[in-house]
C-alpha cells in the first residue's frame, strides 16, 4: 500500500488548507456549541455556500457542471482537510455525494441546467425517500406507489428515517410504477418537489433531543412525468448506481469523524479535572483511550485499503459491511469511554450550565446509538459479512 501522495496532490492539500485558515480566522466557522437544529441548518447553508463561491464545493463533479473534475485522491483529501480544521459540516452532503452525481450520469439536460447549481450553492436542500416503515433493510419492498395519470404520476405512500425533510426543497424518491413484476423490477426513481400538495412531514424526536429524522406522507403527490431520473421501472438501478457514489467516500467519512473525535477525547482527558487528576491518570481508563486509538487507527488502514482498491479499478463490494459494522460500534465505544469520564456530569444535556463542554459528549453517545441501525443494521450488516464474504449459507 503507497501513503505517500504526488507533488499535485500534495499542492492541492496546501492550498485548501491555506484557504480554510484564512476562513477560520476571518471568522467563518461556526463554533461548536449545541445549537438548535435551525441554526446547524441556517449555519450549513451559509457554510457551503461560501465554499461554493470559491470552487471548493462538488470538486469531484465535472467542470462543465461547477466541479473541479478532481480525483477520488482529491476528494479524499478535501474530507481530511475539512475535518481536521473544524469545518462546519456540509449541509447538503446527499445532494453533493449522490443526487448531483447521478443527475450528471443519468439525468436529461434539462434536469442538469434546473438542478445542478442549487445544489452546490445549497440554495436547494435535498432529502432522500427510499427507506419506508415496511421496507428498511429490505428496499425492495417498498409500498409506495406512483400511478401513472397522463403526463404525471400520483405518489401515495410514506417514507421515514427521513434526514432534513422539514427543511428539503426537493426528494430523490423511489416508488412502485409496476406492482405486477418481481420486487426489483417496476420501481422508478423521482424528483419530488417537496412543496407540493399532499406531502406531509412530521419530526421524529430523538433521544438526544435533536429531530433532523422525519416521517413522510404522501397523498396524490402529483409529479410531472420529466420528473423520473433515467427510466421508468428502471429505479433500482438508479438506485444502486447512487449507493455507489455513496459507498466511494462514505468509508473516509466515518473515519474521519472518528478520529475528529478522538483527537478531542484525548485533549478531554488530559485537561478535564474534576477529582484532582485528570482521566489521563487513571489506569483503566488509560486503557480504555489506547483501544479507542487502536480502533481507530484499524479503521484508517481500512479505508486506505478500499481507496487504494478503487484506484485499481475496484468496486466497492460487500467487504464494505465489515467497515460499517467495525466503525458502527466502535465509535459508541469511544463515546461511551469519554461520557465514563464525566462521571455524575455525563447525566446533563447541552444547555446546562454545569454540562462539561455543553453536554457534546453525552449528545453524541446519545446519537451515536442510531450508527447501529443507520445505512443497514448491524444484524444485516453480519447476515452479509457471512454470505457473500465469509461464503456460509443462509439461515433457514
Amino acid at each position: 500500500m503507497d501513503f505517500s501522495y504526488t507533488p499535485e496532490q500534495e499542492s492541492f492539500r496546501t492550498e485548501l488548507r491555506a484557504w480554510l485558515d484564512t476562513k477560520k480566522s476571518q471568522g467563518a466557522f461556526a463554533t461548536r456549541d449545541h445549537k438548535t437544529l435551525d441554526q446547524v441548518v441556517a449555519d450549513g447553508r451559509r457554510w457551503q455556500a461560501t465554499l461554493a463561491e470559491a470552487g471548493w464545493c462538488g470538486i469531484h463533479w465535472p467542470k462543465e457542471y461547477g466541479g473541479r473534475s478532481a480525483s477520488l485522491v482529491e476528494q479524499i483529501i478535501f474530507q481530511e482537510e475539512l475535518a481536521q480544521s473544524g469545518s462546519p459540516q456540509l449541509i447538503n452532503l446527499l445532494a453533493l455525494t449522490m443526487v448531483g452525481p447521478v443527475i450528471i450520469a443519468h439525468g436529461t439536460e434539462e434536469q442538469k441546467r434546473r438542478y445542478l447549481r442549487p445544489i452546490l450553492t445549497a440554495e436547494q436542500i435535498w432529502c432522500q425517500g427510499y427507506s419506508e416503515p415496511g421496507a428498511g433493510s429490505d428496499l425492495a419492498a417498498l409500498s409506495t406507489r406512483a400511478e401513472r395519470d397522463g403526463d404525471a404520476y400520483l405518489i401515495s405512500g410514506q417514507k421515514v428515517w427521513t434526514s432534513y425533510a422539514q427543511y428539503a426543497d426537493f426528494c430523490i424518491l423511489l416508488a412502485r410504477t409496476d406492482p405486477e413484476v418481481p420486487k426489483h423490477k417496476g420501481i422508478t426513481m423521482f424528483i419530488v418537489d417537496m412543496r407540493s400538495a399532499g406531502i406531509e412531514v412530521r419530526p421524529l424526536r430523538q433521544m438526544n433531543g435533536d429531530s433532523e429524522f422525519n416521517e413522510v406522507y404522501f397523498e396524490d403527490v402529483r409529479v410531472p412525468r420529466e420528473n423520473i431520473v433515467g427510466e421508468e421501472g428502471k429505479g433500482w438501478d438508479m438506485a444502486v448506481a447512487m449507493l455507489m457514489h455513496e459507498r466511494a467516500t462514505l468509508t473516509f467519512q466515518r473515519q474521519l469523524q472518528s478520529r475528529v473525535a478522538l483527537k478531542d477525547l484525548l485533549e478531554f482527558a488530559r485537561t478535564w479535572d474534576i477529582t484532582g487528576r485528570p482521566p489521563a491518570a487513571d489506569p483503566i481508563l488509560r486503557q480504555q483511550i489506547a483501544q479507542s486509538y487502536i480502533d481507530s487507527e484499524a479503521m484508517r488502514l481500512t479505508a486506505l485499503r478500499h481507496l487504494t482498491r478503487q484506484l485499481r479499478g475496484g468496486q466497492p463490494g460487500p467487504e464494505g459491511s465489515i467497515e460499517k459494522l467495525f466503525w458502527s460500534e466502535m465509535y459508541q465505544r469511544m463515546l461511551w469511554t469519554a461520557v465514563g469520564m464525566l462521571g455524575p456530569y455525563g447525566n446533563l444535556a447541552p444547555g446546562d450550565p454545569h454540562a462539561p463542554l455543553d453536554g457534546r459528549w453525552s449528545h453524541l453517545m446519545l446519537y451515536s446509538r442510531g450508527r447501529t441501525i443507520a445505512a443497514g443494521t448491524s444484524e444485516i450488516q453480519r447476515g452479509i459479512i457471512a454470505q457473500r464474504v465469509l461464503g456460509m449459507p443462509k439461515d433457514r
